[in-house]
């Protein structure tokens, strides 16, 4: 737990008091600390927040050139499908079940390669992994980089305010961290070029492959639809890219315990099922946190989890090698005694009473 402590940099008004409890800063504070850490000319080291956001700003043409010239119902609807099903299930897919938790393993680089690249890249691997560490470690207590008691604003921007990797880590630590991401296939910095740049991942490298894929991407929406398919789909991208980032709010009950009985089983903290990003990205939160390593988070009938699907899809092909999946235990150890002791009370209410 000691380095999870101090891996993440901390915000100017820190992560709790002298008392231990949480500092909720104001909007102005959170605001002020997102703007001076995207000042990459006062300090170069604050590169990748930068570089983050700039993507979303490069998005945002794209989104009002739909909305203003290419507008129609169909290719509302492919864009729609694109951001929310598509790009919300590679996430899933690839940072949270991959990248963070290591649920499964591909057979072969290739494999990697393709499902890190299956979509327009707007998210480096280096803000999302080492931070959702930290996330599963403290969740909901001070030191949660987008802890939901502090507010919407607070969720929000944690991926400048919040997440970044500190800029004064050890050797030992920073070798700590980069064994965080390494699977994934970046070239992680040298120490020495670590201290220049501040981030695991290297500048040059990071833009090059935003590049590539960026083109590539539109290349091939462009043979298959021309122009305005293209921006469509880009423009679907920008809507996931700001969507994304309002997601632990909701997913931890915007601060208040939301969490219903034979829904959520997890109550350490406050992540809940929600049918949303269920349904579109296999993001069965509660489930999740139960079963962090586990490549299926949507253990329920009711659950569709086509990040699962993927996986096991990849599996069937010989595209990923071994993965785990914890619906077993889940039963075991939650579903079935719940159950049980409902039948003992006479009662068992809501979606749960599908399994008897």
């Amino acid at each position: 737990m000691a380095f999870l402590d101090h891996v993440l940099q901390p915000p100017s008004y820190g992560w709790q008091d002298e008392a231990g409890n949480l500092i909720k800063p104001s909007s102005g504070q959170i605001l002020k600390e997102f703007f001076t850490r995207l000042n990459i000319f006062k300090d170069r080291k604050r590169w990748l927040s930068f570089f983050s956001w700039a993507q979303v700003l490069c998005l945002m043409p794209f989104f009002f050139l739909f909305i203003f010239k290419y507008f129609n119902w169909w290719l509302l609807a492919a864009g729609f499908l694109y951001s929310m099903v598509l790009m919300g299930t590679h996430g899933t897919i690839w940072y949270h079940r991959y990248g963070t938790h290591r649920a499964y393993k591909f057979s072969n680089k290739f494999w990697r390669f393709f499902t890190q690249n299956f979509v327009i890249k707007v998210v480096p691997e280096e803000t999302y992994i080492v931070s959702h560490q930290v996330h599963h470690a403290k969740s909901d207590q001070p030191g949660d980089p987008y802890n939901a008691n502090a507010g919407f604003l607070y969720c929000f921007l944690a991926d400048v305010n919040h997440q970044p990797i500190a800029k004064d880590l050890s050797e030992e630590d920073y070798e700590t961290a980069v064994k965080l991401v390494q699977h994934t296939g970046i070239k992680a910095n040298t120490y020495a070029q670590y201290q220049k740049w501040g981030s695991i991942a290297k500048p040059g490298r990071t833009v090059l492959h935003w590049i590539l894929n960026w083109s590539f991407w539109y290349l091939v929406f462009y043979l298959i639809g021309g122009h305005a398919l293209a921006i469509t789909l880009f423009a679907g991208a920008f809507f996931w890219a700001v969507g994304v980032r309002t997601f632990n709010f909701e997913g931890h009950g915007k601060g208040k315990d939301k969490r219903k009985e034979g829904v959520d089983f997890n109550w350490d903290d406050m992540s809940i099922n929600q049918y949303w990003p269920g349904y579109v990205a296999g993001e069965w939160h509660n489930n999740h946190h139960l079963f962090p390593r586990s490549a299926r988070s949507g253990f329920m009938p009711y659950q569709l989890d086509l990040a699962w699907c993927y996986i096991k899809l990849l599996s069937m092909i010989g595209g990923v090698s071994e993965y785990r999946d914890a619906k077993k235990q889940f039963y075991a150890e939650y579903v079935t005694p719940y159950i049980e002791n409902k039948k003992d009370k006479g009662a068992v209410p809501g979606p749960i009473a599908k399994e008897i």
